[in-house]
């Protein structure tokens, strides 16, 4: 790559640091979800700053930025969202949703301040802020349309048995989401979700009963390898979760002893690549710069091989594995 080419390349990096901050404020402070509702005509900076309680010239600064940025349209006084925009960032049920990456990578990069000294020591960060925990639960909703609209139509014969009933744990269920989807797209399921993170356990109790659901699903407090008692469930389930969690052998061995005949366990993660060719793509990219965050806090993403290595020590039979179009990667194994 030429000198004046790959100036362009680093500073078009440096740029995508700022428009990570403008759709992080966008989405948080409710602006883009104003301007969409607005519809066509817009809305002033004045109107935009009064409808989100923000200030004028704080707006101002920030519809220029984002038109510049091409995240909004400013004419004038007056700013449009551009449709194909706000369902990127803002369509949680779509599997193209990336809002939860920006707030993700914005609110992960907040406690990056002793990063040089985790490279110098290898001594990773003792704890994250709740805001952290928060912003992983707006990460994982990617995932949750991920499951519904990729996962689940690979996995035809597991909707039919959803569909009559059953019960479902949930390992490490963060704040609850994928259960409140799952209760409402399956009306016969039980769920329990098991959560150790007592900020996390909280979020979650309040939005099952602001959903409804308290008499369908139960969140316990407790660790990873307390999945349930034998034979309690018919669907075991990890979301974003079993490569974060000590001991991944023995936490698979445990929720698929929970498991009755019959019972599935599904991992739905996204791998670390295997080959280096594959961290030279746009997912690459991306999954490289998580894995950084990752090791800051003392845990790591794992290959697909070391997931199918995780099922085989903890004793369970060699999963199905199905890499999904979003990039993510499901793996299955059911018990006889």
């Amino acid at each position: 790559m030429a000198l004046d080419d790959r100036f362009d390349d680093l500073i078009a990096s440096l740029g995508g640091f700022h428009r990570s901050w403008l759709v992080y404020l966008g989405i948080e402070l409710g602006l883009f979800a104003s301007l969409r509702e607005a519809g066509p005509a817009g809305l002033t900076i004045g109107d935009l700053a009064e409808a989100t309680g923000t200030r004028d010239k704080a707006i101002e600064a920030w519809g220029w930025a984002a038109d510049a940025h091409d995240l909004v349209t400013l004419e004038g006084d007056r700013l449009t969202a551009d449709e194909d925009v706000a369902i990127v960032l803002l369509d949680e049920l779509r599997p193209e949703y990336l809002g939860g990456q920006f707030m993700h990578a914005t609110v992960a990069s907040l406690d990056w301040g002793g990063m040089a000294d985790f490279f110098r020591t290898g001594e990773p960060i003792r704890e994250r802020p709740d805001r952290y925990r928060v912003a992983i639960e707006r990460l994982t909703a990617q995932d949750i349309a991920v499951f519904f609209q990729e996962a689940l139509s690979e996995l035809p014969q597991l909707v039919a048995d959803l569909s009559k009933g059953g019960r479902v744990v949930d390992v490490h269920c963060g704040g609850g989401r994928w259960m409140i989807a799952m209760a409402r797209r399956f009306p016969a399921l039980d769920l329990v979700g098991v959560e150790f993170e007592a900020d996390s356990v909280a979020r979650a109790r309040a939005k099952v009963e602001a959903a409804g659901l308290a008499n369908r699903i139960t969140i316990i407090q407790g660790g990873a390898k307390t999945a349930g008692q034998a034979g309690e469930f018919d669907l075991a389930y990890f979301q974003y979760a079993l490569h974060q969690l000590d001991d991944a052998p023995e936490v698979l061995r445990r929720a698929w002893e929970a498991l009755r005949p019959g019972g599935r366990l599904i991992v739905l993660d996204w791998p670390l690549p295997s080959e280096r060719d594959e961290f030279r793509t746009r997912h690459g990219e991306l999954i490289a710069g998580v894995q950084l965050d990752e090791l800051y806090q003392g845990t790591a993403l794992a290959t697909r091989e070391q997931f199918l290595a995780w099922f085989a020590e903890g004793g369970l039979p060699e999963p199905v594995l199905i890499d999904l179009p979003s990039g993510a990667s499901l793996f299955l194994a059911e018990r006889t």
